[in-house]
């Protein structure tokens, strides 16, 4: 008589995997109880199979639904892109997450003339305040900085329009940029741009101009020693040398995107950056 795998048995398999049995092991109890060995290796994987496929497509639901990202031209693998008024180099791209690396998206004296009209107005670096909405002082982050409006100067103006031809986004999706100073031991340990859809605050911020979906981090000058960007969940760090960037993008404000990232410490020197943030709508 042939054998048949029953609702109990899969139920029984699923039963033994969960409870920190090996494969062999099931299919030895399996063939102790007189299952013919084929039958039971074909129950233990068409049963396996389902139960991850259900545990997938349940993760997958309880995701917030993925929205359109900033997205450079990177498909055929370009050594360049054109900027309009600049050709940036396509240094490192990282498909998932979505990272791209380039080089000389600012001159020289681009890196000065934004170093030097932000250094008067540097303040103690402030994060998001989860709970209002607000900004606060939070202990991981240990920089300097202030905020442009966007468009607020012409420096600021054809910057924000040489980010927007290079990334496939509007102008007016973008923050004004955002100049911070990290001297040595300063850092910003690893975090999320996105604004966590769980906190109170985040329906204010979100008035704004929707979430952000991409984020540009431009190095205006080299420290001696430290201060890369790093992607823990990647495992990458991209050195912080002057005129490049790394732009990453982020579908869905969750850490399945991958884009826990932070500033490693400065170990001499001092580093100077200026960070992009990209909304999903205008930006207000």
């Amino acid at each position: 008589m042939s054998q048949a795998a029953t609702p109990e048995l899969r139920q029984w398999i699923i039963a033994q995997v969960q409870a920190g049995q090996s494969a062999d092991a099931v299919l030895r109890s399996m063939k102790a109880s007189g299952w013919d060995e084929d039958v039971a290796i074909e129950a233990m994987e068409s049963t396996l199979r389902a139960h991850l496929d259900a545990q997938a497509a349940a993760r997958a639901e309880a995701l917030p639904p993925a929205v359109a990202v900033p997205e450079p031209a990177v498909a055929d693998a370009p050594l360049y892109l054109d900027a309009g008024d600049r050709r940036v180099a396509v240094l490192a791209v990282l498909a998932a997450p979505r990272i791209v690396v380039f080089g000389g998206l600012l001159s020289d004296a681009e890196c000065e003339a934004l170093m030097a009209a932000a250094r008067p107005r540097l303040a103690r670096s402030l994060t998001v305040a989860v709970q209002t909405g607000g900004q606060e002082v939070n202990d991981d982050r240990t920089s300097q900085g202030m905020f442009f409006a966007r468009g607020e100067s012409e420096l600021m103006a054809r910057i924000e329009a040489r980010i927007a031809r290079l990334v496939n986004w509007p102008v007016e999706n973008g923050e004004g940029l955002q100049v911070l100073r990290y001297g040595p031991g300063a850092e910003y340990k690893p975090h999320y741009d996105y604004f966590d859809p769980d906190q109170p605050g985040t329906a204010t911020l979100l008035q704004r101009g929707g979430q952000r979906v991409g984020t540009v981090v431009m190095y205006l000058n080299e420290p001696e020693q430290g201060g890369g960007t790093t992607f823990p969940d990647v495992g990458l760090t991209v050195a912080p040398q002057r005129g490049n960037a790394v732009f990453f993008s982020y579908a869905r404000p969750h850490p399945s995107t991958r884009t826990l990232h932070g500033g490693a410490p400065v170990g001499a020197g001092e580093k100077w950056i200026a960070t992009k943030w990209l909304r999903e709508g205008e930006f207000r």
